[in-house]
């Protein structure tokens, strides 16, 4: 009987983490389509990204709080430069340049672009570790990359201007959170997840506010309520329950099998975006993010095997 009972609570922790992982999944894709949605009124990115902060900076203020209680160790001088250059080149500006970017390419696009942060994170890793790249690895990395230019080439031709500046500016925000997750992992050993989460979110939302501050006047906030109603619901939706409720998942159910589950963002991101704004479906659409989906996944599971 206590076995039976065990096992229920194993499938239902199962469960509740593959749950956590696929709302997770969703809420950050559904970042792209509030941004979108506040770029038909007349708000700017920078403007934008400060707002969205400046309504998730309370929540991470509290972990940070609630984390020095729960960790008896202190940051040494080490740790509080890693907390900032990170939190500044994984957070704030792979946010700012994404923002930027919005303002010119299509959301589905810009998901798909995010999402090959994992082949850049393996050519940085073999850059910086030195490591060798397995020949599937590369197959499906070309693969990615070819299912990118499959859906650029479709939205170039629906005649968007600035497509091209658009997806280089999130290719460079993929690229700067690549160079987070390169960098981040010997740190948040020492730190702790949550505590160092909720301090480079800080930094990050110190820079925005700062960036706002130095560059906009305060009438830059006289906005629709609509702006800040979508703000709010970028913060809550897309930037602070998607944290933790992936932590939570992957304490569940392992951080591979979350990152699995994760593929389903580029596809949310692109029914969302047709659902709400109006962002046409097209077979060499669908045809290029099945590529990147395939390619991306293979790299994954790859580079966690160390195949070749």
């Amino acid at each position: 009987m206590k076995n039976a009972s065990s096992a229920i609570a194993i499938h239902r922790d199962a469960l509740f983490g593959v749950a956590f992982a696929i709302l997770a999944a969703v809420g950050f894709s559904a970042k792209a389509i509030l941004v979108k949605l506040a770029y038909l009124d007349t708000v700017d990115a920078v403007t934008l990204l400060a707002l969205r902060m400046a309504f998730s900076v309370p929540f991470f203020l509290a972990v940070a709080l609630w984390a020095r209680t729960t960790h008896a160790e202190a940051l040494d001088k080490q740790d509080w430069m890693a907390v900032l250059g990170l939190g500044l080149i994984g957070y704030y500006l792979s946010s700012f340049l994404d923002f930027l970017g919005l303002q010119t390419i299509s959301a589905g696009l810009e998901r798909l672009i995010l999402f090959l942060y994992p082949t850049m994170t393996v050519i940085l890793s073999a850059l910086v570790y030195r490591r060798a790249i397995g020949r599937k690895v590369v197959a499906a990395m070309v693969l990615s990359y070819a299912g990118i230019l499959l859906v650029f080439s479709h939205d170039a031709g629906m005649s968007r201007g600035g497509i091209v500046l658009g997806a280089s500016l999130v290719f460079a925000s993929t690229l700067s959170y690549s160079v987070y997750l390169v960098g981040a992992g010997h740190a948040i050993a020492r730190i702790g997840a949550a505590r160092f989460t909720a301090y480079a979110m800080i930094v990050a939302s110190a820079a925005s506010l700062l960036q706002f501050g130095a560059t906009r006047p305060l009438a830059a906030l006289d906005l629709p309520l609509r702006v800040y109603e979508l703000a709010i619901a970028m913060a809550i939706f897309s930037t602070v329950l998607p944290v933790f409720l992936l932590s939570a998942g992957i304490r569940r159910i392992g951080s591979g099998n979350a990152s699995l589950i994760g593929t389903i963002g580029p596809v949310a991101t692109i029914y969302l975006a047709h659902v709400f704004l109006n962002e046409s479906v097209s077979i060499q659409q669908l045809a290029g993010s099945l590529l990147v989906l395939i390619g991306v996944i293979t790299v994954s599971i790859n580079s966690k095997n160390g195949a070749k």
